[in-house]
């Protein structure tokens, strides 16, 4: 019996992407926003797990979560060190457990993990 071909399918809209960085697409405000949002979800994850995993498609995104990082450990006066998993995904840990040392702790309290930060102007 003969198979048939795959069906190809066709992408509109769809243009190469150059290899020079490209600014954020978000406005001021959005972004400011959006940092909010990542700093009060990462940080509710890590002080309940002692780290967060997050997509970072771009270099802009992975910018984003090396600041993200820098704000946490500013607020709550522990280092928060932000990784690269693999092209795709960073990690945002407190010390002890940064991504290959097992996994991460539910009580994270037990460890001295910090409160929930407030971040001021959010929505």
């Amino acid at each position: 019996m003969r198979e048939e071909p795959a069906e190809a399918r066709e992408l509109y809209n769809v243009r190469t992407v150059g290899g020079e960085p490209v600014l954020s697409p978000l406005t001021d405000e959005e972004e400011r926003r959006f940092r909010a949002v990542l700093v009060a979800e990462l940080g509710h994850e890590i002080s309940a797990r002692g780290r967060a995993r997050f997509p970072a498609h771009t270099p802009e995104d992975r910018r984003r979560l090396v600041d993200v990082a820098r704000l946490l450990t500013e607020h709550w006066g522990q280092p928060v060190t932000a990784v690269a998993e693999d092209e795709l995904r960073m990690c945002l840990h407190l010390e002890g457990h940064a991504p290959g040392i097992g996994p991460a702790r539910e009580a994270g309290a037990a460890r001295g993990a910090p409160s929930l930060p407030s971040v001021p102007g959010a929505i």
